[in-house]
C-alpha cells in the first residue's frame, strides 16, 4: 500500500516538472537568408547624345519596332510615358524615328514618329529600312487532305422538254351575223298565236 502511493506521487511529480520545463522553454526561431541575384540588369536607354526624342505625355506607353513598319517588323519592346532617348536616324518617308535602344540586336530600334517628339532639334540622315524577318517556315497545303473535304460534284441529267397544248383561242361573233336571225321572243310569240289560233278553231268546230 505504502510503495503504491509512492508510486503515484513520483508519477504526479514528474507530470508537473515536465510541465514547468515545457513552459518555460521557447524554441529559437530560425531565419533564412535569401541569396540576392548578382549582376546588373540591362537598362533599355542609353546615354542622351545629339537628337533627343521623348515620348509624349498624353501617351502612356508606345511600342518600339524592329523596322519603320507596324505590320512588317515585329514588336520589341516599349517607351513609357516622357522616356528621352537618342534619335539616331528617320525613315524614307519621314514617318518612324530610329533610336538607340539597348538590350535588343544592334542596340537600336524604330518609334513611330507622330508618338514621340524632339527635344533637341537637328538633321537627322535618312537611313534605309532593315530586311524584313523571314518566316521560319512557309506554310503549304496538302493537297491529298484537300481532296478529302471537297464534296465531288455528281453530274445530273437535263430534263426533256414538251412541248405544249396548242392554245385554244375562244372566238365570238360579230354583230353582223346575229342580225339576219329571227329574234327568238318573235318566234315564241308565233308559235303561241298560231297554238291559240288552232284551239279557237277547234273549239268553234266542236
Amino acid at each position: 500500500m505504502m510503495f503504491s502511493r509512492k508510486l503515484r506521487l513520483i508519477i504526479i511529480v514528474s507530470m508537473v516538472f515536465a510541465g514547468m520545463v515545457s513552459a518555460l522553454y521557447t524554441p529559437r526561431k530560425l531565419s533564412v537568408l535569401a541569396q540576392q541575384p548578382t549582376g546588373s540588369i540591362p537598362t533599355v536607354t542609353g546615354t542622351p547624345s545629339g537628337m533627343i526624342v521623348a515620348v509624349n505625355l498624353d501617351i502612356e506607353l508606345v511600342n518600339v519596332y524592329s523596322g519603320p513598319s507596324l505590320y512588317l517588323y515585329p514588336s520589341i519592346g516599349i517607351l513609357l510615358k516622357g522616356q528621352e532617348v537618342p534619335a539616331l536616324g528617320i525613315s524614307e518617308d519621314g514617318d518612324w524615328i530610329q533610336v538607340n535602344y539597348q538590350g535588343v540586336p544592334g542596340s537600336v530600334a524604330w518609334v513611330y514618329g507622330p508618338y514621340v517628339t524632339i527635344k533637341k532639334t537637328g538633321e537627322l540622315p535618312v537611313l534605309d529600312a532593315p530586311a524584313t524577318p523571314t518566316p521560319a517556315s512557309t506554310p503549304t497545303i496538302n493537297p491529298t487532305l484537300v481532296a478529302a473535304f471537297v464534296t465531288p460534284v455528281v453530274p445530273t441529267r437535263l430534263p426533256t422538254f414538251t412541248q405544249p397544248a396548242p392554245l385554244v383561242i375562244a372566238t365570238f361573233l360579230d354583230d353582223a351575223a346575229t342580225t339576219n336571225r329571227v329574234p327568238l321572243g318573235l318566234l315564241i310569240f308565233g308559235l303561241g298565236f298560231i297554238g291559240g289560233f288552232g284551239t279557237l278553231i277547234s273549239f268553234l268546230r266542236g
